[in-house]
């Protein structure tokens, strides 16, 4: 299992430009956590006993540093873990455990939008008492020029939704650039009232207003691509340092912020102090040691491996203090139906039916950190989930049905086929995983030769719809808790890229499929469209434009002094906003 956090993994993405996205989190997924500390059912939860208080200095260890620290140019769902800190937005998700997690919730509105019709119009009203850290009032013209500078090139890096969705968001270039005109489609007709104007409908929209692009920016104070360095705070925390770009970050309260606007947020601690650029071993060592600071430390980018979780073993102190988590997250196998000999329905199916994937999973770092996967959603309800197993190779493969469709597609003697992984060691599109998936469909007769890659090298061929690997390992995370962010980038034909990153590998377009996604996005009925984006996932599902392998487990460590672990299905990762140490 990769160090990186779930946050990590969704910065390169180029957006779904014809359909909406959700989220979770970085992350969440389908069978949420069993609890946070993954006893199914066992009602406890990681982090030491006792009510949570306030006081004390909470330190975070990361591998990543929290650069870029702009709201304009973050890249997180859910308004982040300790941006959020900062940062407030319009809505943000729910601080709850495991599923009740994946809900989006008001944060500076009084509600999560009012939509009109044909939800192409959103409407959000602005709180009573809401102040920045200088204690001047937050206002709706802030939000629309907090979001209007995203588009800036200069400070570029965050999700690009709105250039996709807004009228005239996708000539738009900045306040910079505007001459103080402003982007006509988000509308202030008061200081506590803000109207957005779509192109087209899209009923997931107060999840995308979790983005920190939603946050209060008063232009006064707008020092550009310096803002980073000092950002005025919306939220219960002010930036005190800002040391290289991120890796040292201190945070101390913002005494204008008032709890009574703010149901998500606890802010127990009166300080957070942001340590990163550490070796992720030196972070675990740390955090089981809990010495000093370190019995007050979490970590929200660095998970445990295989070998740590065999230390811990039978040790209940250290064992009691390990968070587990899910992630919106899919690894499994990519064809590329236009090249050879993946271009035969058959093969695909024969390959399908040949996966072991409990020796996958033992690859990817055993049970405790990965869970076989059917189907190309996670198994978690918000995404909308429906059970289904096409191609069944039950536990450990059928090579025998395998064998039988390739002489049904014309090769009774086998085939001998190319698979492309990376070789970093991130245990999820890693060598051992390929060679996993190559001795399962030995069996079958089929003879994998592997392409090992350097990471970079990797995702620019995976990803080039020109050179598409015909066989490839790859994974996916969602931009919030829904089917939307899944299935719409990886099969929406229209959202083809033949000159830059490509997501539908397969290089799907199906009329059929892109009209239900257009009407999927059209209901704000979130359940209603969990439905329907399952069945979709299971229409697809029939072509075998894929295999699903598994999707991750996040186990995190937190110091002995830690209280209040809040760990949802929407990040996958501890919630910093709500944790005590004291």
């Amino acid at each position: 299992m990769s160090s990186a956090g779930p946050d990590r993994h969704l910065i390169a993405r180029r957006v779904a430009a014809v359909t909406v996205s959700l989220v979770l989190a970085g992350g969440a997924v389908a069978c949420g956590p069993e609890d946070a500390a993954g006893k199914a059912g066992s009602g406890d939860k990681p982090g030491a006993a006792g009510a949570p208080q306030k006081g004390g200095t909470l330190t975070v260890l990361n591998s990543e540093p929290q650069s870029d620290f702009d709201p304009a140019r973050l890249y997180t769902s859910g308004g982040g873990n300790v941006p959020s800190l900062v940062f407030r937005t319009l809505t943000t998700r729910n601080r709850e455990d495991g599923a009740a997690g994946t809900k989006v919730v008001p944060d500076l509105a009084t509600d999560t939008g009012k939509p009109n019709a044909d939800a192409t119009e959103w409407t959000y009203t602005l709180k009573d008492g809401l102040k920045y850290e200088d204690g001047s009032p937050i206002t709706s013209a802030d939000i629309k020029y907090g979001i209007e500078r995203s588009f800036a090139a200069e400070l570029s890096g965050g999700a690009p939704y709105l250039r996709d969705w807004l009228v005239g968001g996708e000539s738009y270039e900045g306040p910079y650039k505007d001459g103080g005109k402003g982007l006509d489609s988000i509308v202030v007709p008061d200081p506590k009232t803000i109207v957005f104007k779509l192109r087209k409908p899209e009923g997931e929209f107060p999840f995308v207003a979790t983005q920190t692009q939603f946050a209060p920016v008063p232009k006064a104070k707008d020092t550009g691509v310096k803002y980073e360095e000092h950002p005025v705070s919306s939220g219960p925390y002010k930036v005190v340092k800002n040391e290289n770009d991120g890796e040292h970050l201190t945070l101390e309260r913002n005494e204008h912020w008032d709890e009574k606007t703010d149901e998500e947020r606890k802010a127990y601690p009166d300080k957070i102090d942001v340590r990163s650029g550490l070796d992720a071993a030196v972070i675990n060592q740390r955090l089981t040691t809990s010495s000093g600071p370190d019995a007050a430390a979490v970590t929200t980018d660095t998970n445990l491996g295989p070998a740590e979780l065999a230390q811990i073993g039978d040790n209940k102190e250290l064992a009691g203090r390990v968070g587990t988590g899910h992630f919106g997250y899919i690894n499994y196998l990519a064809f590329n139906p236009k090249a050879a000999p993946f271009d035969n329905p058959k093969v695909r199916q024969a390959i399908s039916h040949a996966i072991n994937r409990t020796s996958v999973i033992n690859a990817a770092g055993g049970s405790a950190l990965a869970e076989p996967a059917t189907t190309f959603l996670p198994e978690r309800e918000a995404f909308g989930f429906t059970p289904y197993d096409h191609f069944p190779a039950g536990k450990t493969g059928d090579p025998a049905k395998a064998k039988q469709l390739l002489a049904e597609a014309g090769f009774p003697d086998g085939i001998t086929v190319t698979l492309t992984h990376s070789t970093a060691q991130n245990r999820q599109t890693s060598p051992e995983v390929a060679t996993a998936v190559q001795q399962a469909l030995a069996a079958a007769g089929i003879t994998v030769k592997l392409e090992g890659l350097e990471n970079n090298a990797f995702n620019e061929k995976r990803w080039d719809a020109k050179n598409t690997p015909g066989f490839f390992l790859s994974r996916w995370g969602a931009d919030w808790p829904s089917g939307a962010p899944f299935l719409a980038p990886i099969f929406d034909g229209r959202q083809i890229v033949t000159n830059g990153s490509n997501y539908n590998h397969a290089q799907l377009n199906d009329p059929a499929v892109n009209a239900e996604i257009d009407e999927i996005a059209k209901l704000t009925d979130l359940a209603a469209a969990g439905k329907r984006w399952g069945a979709l996932d299971k229409k697809i599902g029939e072509q075998a434009l894929d295999v699903p392998l598994f999707h991750p487990v996040y186990k995190r460590l937190v110091g002995k002094d830690v209280k209040n672990v809040v760990i949802s299905d929407w990040t996958g990762v501890l919630d910093v906003s709500q944790v005590s140490v004291k």
